[in-house]
């Protein structure tokens, strides 16, 4: 049985990890990490810190806030647990300090869990480099009205997909406004929406002269992002100490 410590157990995500890991044979959790202890019901204690959990614990899986995130990776080093880290909104030196973790601990890191969305990434780099001298590229990201960061992490992920593979050349723009917004021909736009509880929608638009090409991914539910957590927290649990994404498990 896999001991999961599940940070940010009550919030939206967190609660829909819950429910999946709980339907799962060989996860159990075993503790939950959260500021509100006692927003939901859970089978399994909550607490404010991990420090206050003092038993066996073989991964933890988190969905909650970069605030979390300096204890989190200070806790997980010190008892050399792996780490499955899905939290949104990291800046650099979030991800300076995830790298330097990484150097005594295994961590799997994406914006986006879901098997459709890395997919698509694939694409992306494919056809990226092909048509970029002839086409404009867009990015249109859709999510619930309760969502903190913008853009989204998985619009960050598809444009930064799309810039490597072009030798990241391009610029990004966020929305446009003004009189004098006209479209350069090294940018990326990307725009966000925000509304009732869509669960996540991301188009990338390729737009040329007189056609236009237009790859969509929707998620109609959020379990899809906890089905690829546990998919990676198989992964990562087998894993050395260092840096992964799901591309490593593909």
């Amino acid at each position: 049985m896999i001991k999961v410590i599940l940070y940010g157990c009550n919030g939206k995500m967190g609660q829909v990890m819950s429910n999946q890991l709980m339907m799962e044979n060989d996860f159990e959790i075993v503790a939950g990490i959260d500021r509100d202890t006692v927003k939901h019901e859970n089978n399994y204690p909550v607490y404010n810190s991990p420090y206050d959990y003092k038993e066996e614990v073989d991964i933890i899986i988190d969905f909650s806030h970069t605030s979390y995130l300096e204890e989190m990776l200070e806790f997980a080093v010190n008892k050399r647990i792996p780490l499955v880290i899905a939290t949104t909104g990291l800046t650099k030196e979030h991800m300076e300090g995830i790298q330097e973790a990484s150097k005594n601990i295994p961590i799997l890191y994406s914006s986006n869990m879901s098997l459709g969305v890395n997919v698509l990434r694939k694409v992306l780099r494919q056809i990226s480099p092909v048509i970029d001298e002839s086409f404009d590229i867009e990015i249109i990201e859709k999510h619930h009205n309760k969502k903190l960061d913008a853009p989204s992490g998985t619009a960050y992920l598809l444009a930064n997909t799309i810039n490597e593979s072009l030798s990241n050349k391009k610029e990004y723009v966020y929305g446009r406004e003004g009189k004098d917004a006209r479209r350069k021909n090294n940018e990326i736009g990307i725009h966000a929406i925000r509304g009732g509880t869509i669960a996540g929608e991301h188009s990338v638009i390729f737009a040329g002269l007189d056609e236009v090409i237009e790859i969509k991914h929707t998620a109609l539910s959020k379990n899809i992002f906890a089905m690829g957590a546990i998919r990676s927290a198989k992964f990562i649990i087998e894993s050395q100490p260092g840096f992964y994404t799901i591309d490593d498990i593909f």
